[in-house]
């Protein structure tokens, strides 16, 4: 009987608080993500993972207290715990999901396993970038006459060639630039493009399904291998492994591998010594930030490509404002020209100026996670490289938490793409540590640690408001 009630109330909770959230956002976070229990004055929320339940606790805590209280006419305590259940149900999912596009997509490269013929090419998807598109300037010119001598002679020099750069400064394009070139004007050549992403997919459907052979044959007949976001594969051993010998393979035979990524080979985490030993005895080149000229440029070939005349001062406006990356700098032209078009005026700068005066606010000081390890590491008397190790000293500890809320709070960045970059750590890790200094600075807690001058103790609030000034500066 006691059972049948328990069950009762917590199905008359998950209703009204369909009632208080709406039914679109009860869909999306409780409907199959979530199970209720009502049991001796607290209610426990079943999660399939920290993730999501991190996510609900934040923002529907009092939502869900304000549902026990309507059904149950008292408070009850909130608690949050992960079900075996439903944890089984969402990785079916997902696996289901992950099986479904690799074998959408691996048997559009694998097909019946035969060599590529002279100028086949392999892609999923359309390649929109082109070389004469690319803008040049003092920051990618090297990365740019490598790319055109590969396409001019993809059998000159030979060895590889390692692209890494920031977001949005035109490794894409580059690589796609290089690959549509290749079909345009050296027809004989066999060529692929892929993201490290599809390459992995494709090797895992391969490895699945037996085709192993295929897959080698298909890839190791190549004779330009292009991969962007070759970051991807750090952490996966076996796919790291393959693309070893399929590099070997192809650079062993005079052929071409052309790599782009967001860091330095030495920088990605958990990439294998002997991997990164090869990628960095071919070429590896630097795409840094384009100067004033150069963001110029590109805006005016990007707004030639409308129908609306862009103002010679507008565009040096924009140039002068928006120093981040390319993207950024795309964005707010193509802003401002949908602005434009709504309110059906003219380009002019107080338009410009009164259209992009929120966003400009809001970027302010761009902040990497680069800066803030540098920042923290600096304080606590340590090294960057510190805060990727797995030591669990004291020390290490709290600057690594530290650094992980700092970036949490003054990046876009989500918990996954926060856990790459410090070390490949789990997603779990950050946002674990990002709620352990959160209830410390509720808590007004102190951190200990282990200085030069020894022993040290300070509200965290005020080490963490002294890093912020520094950060913000």
């Amino acid at each position: 009987m006691l059972v049948d009630l328990q069950q009762e109330n917590s199905r008359k909770i998950r209703t009204r608080l369909e009632q208080i959230v709406g039914p679109q956002r009860f869909k999306v976070w409780f409907r199959n993500s979530t199970q209720f229990t009502c049991c001796d004055g607290f209610v426990k929320v079943g999660v399939p993972n920290l993730f999501l339940g991190g996510w609900i606790e934040d923002h529907f805590s009092e939502a869900i207290a304000q549902a026990a209280r309507d059904v149950l006419n008292q408070d009850v305590q909130i608690t949050f715990a992960i079900d075996p259940v439903l944890f089984r149900n969402l990785r079916q999912s997902q696996l289901n999901s992950q099986a479904a596009f690799i074998e959408k997509n691996a048997e559009r490269v694998l097909r019946d396993g035969k060599a590529m013929p002279a100028g086949e090419a392999v892609s999923l998807r359309r390649l929109k970038y082109r070389m004469d598109d690319f803008v040049v300037g003092p920051g990618n010119r090297l990365a740019h006459g490598v790319a055109t001598a590969l396409v001019e002679d993809p059998r000159r020099d030979g060895g590889s060639v390692f692209f890494y750069s920031g977001c949005g400064l035109g490794k894409t394009h580059l690589l796609q630039g290089i690959a549509n070139a290749l079909a345009e004007r050296q027809p004989q050549v066999r060529w692929a493009y892929v993201s490290g992403e599809e390459f992995t997919n494709q090797f895992l459907f391969a490895l699945r399904e037996k085709k192993l052979d295929a897959f080698r044959h298909r890839y190791r007949a190549i004779d330009v291998l292009l991969i962007d976001d070759m970051q991807f594969i750090a952490n996966k051993r076996a796919t790291q492994e393959e693309f070893f010998h399929t590099f070997n393979a192809i650079d062993g035979s005079g052929k071409r591998v052309v790599l782009a990524s967001d860091a330095h080979p030495k920088l990605i985490g958990d990439l294998s010594e002997p991997l990164v030993s090869r990628l960095i005895a071919g070429m590896v080149v630097r795409i840094d930030k384009p100067d004033y000229e150069m963001r110029c440029e590109i805006l005016r070939r990007r707004a030639r490509q409308t129908s609306q005349a862009v103002p010679e001062p507008v565009i040096q406006y924009i140039a002068e404002k928006i120093t981040a990356n390319i993207r950024e700098l795309e964005g707010c032209l193509l802003k401002l020209l949908a602005f434009a078009t709504l309110v059906k005026t003219p380009i002019t700068l107080d338009l410009a100026r009164q259209t992009l005066d929120d966003h400009l606010r809001q970027t302010g000081k761009i902040i990497t996670v680069s800066d803030i390890e540098r920042l923290v590491s600096t304080y606590f008397g340590l090294t960057p490289a510190d805060l990727h190790t797995s030591r669990k000293n004291r020390t290490i500890a709290l600057a690594r938490n530290i650094a992980m809320h700092l970036a949490r709070q003054h990046t876009d960045l989500s918990f996954p793409e926060i856990a790459r970059l410090m070390g490949n750590k789990n997603h779990t890790t950050v946002l674990l540590a990002c709620r352990r200094i959160g209830a410390m600075l509720r808590d007004d807690g102190e951190g200990y640690w282990i200085g030069a001058a020894g022993p040290q103790t300070r509200k965290l609030r005020e080490i963490v408001q002294s890093l912020e000034e520094q950060l913000l500066r």
